[in-house]
């Protein structure tokens, strides 16, 4: 039998190279906080959204390469739109922090299905971007 958790897997997959978006709430992550993984072929983030509700919250991104080592940036941005956006956005610089993770502070104004991107920038002349849904609560 096919647990659920392996049907999401499988899902995952098949979903395509180009990004993938795992949600794990079940992953050891507190039920205050959404978690989602996000890759391409040149990147790969780590996010979690504290608490993952709307109002204040924080963002916390690692980042690794596709080979799940550290990737190294010069900045990374946190790029919002959402059902409350007003039809723009809400961008947010990330702090490079000693734990070499990047966190923004940002304020989700309402619940439902948010967009976010990540802008990583690699060096001067070299960017990745990552986007992905995710839910406030």
């Amino acid at each position: 039998m096919i647990s659920q958790l392996q049907k999401l897997l499988l899902l995952a997959g098949l979903a395509g190279p180009v990004f993938t978006a795992t949600i794990a709430a079940a992953a050891g992550v507190d039920d205050e906080s959404f978690f989602t993984h996000l890759h391409t072929e040149r990147a790969m983030a780590n996010v979690t959204v504290t608490p993952g509700r709307a109002g204040p919250v924080e963002i916390a991104v690692q980042l690794e390469t596709v080979d799940e080592m550290p990737l190294p940036a010069v900045a990374v941005s946190v790029i919002l739109s959402g059902p409350e956006a007003g039809g723009g956005t809400i961008k947010a610089p990330a702090v490079h922090t000693v734990d070499d993770q990047w966190r923004a502070t940002v304020t989700l104004p309402s619940s439902g299905r948010w967009s976010m991107g990540l802008e990583i920038k690699l060096s001067e002349n070299d960017e990745v971007k990552i986007a992905s849904p995710i839910l406030i609560r």
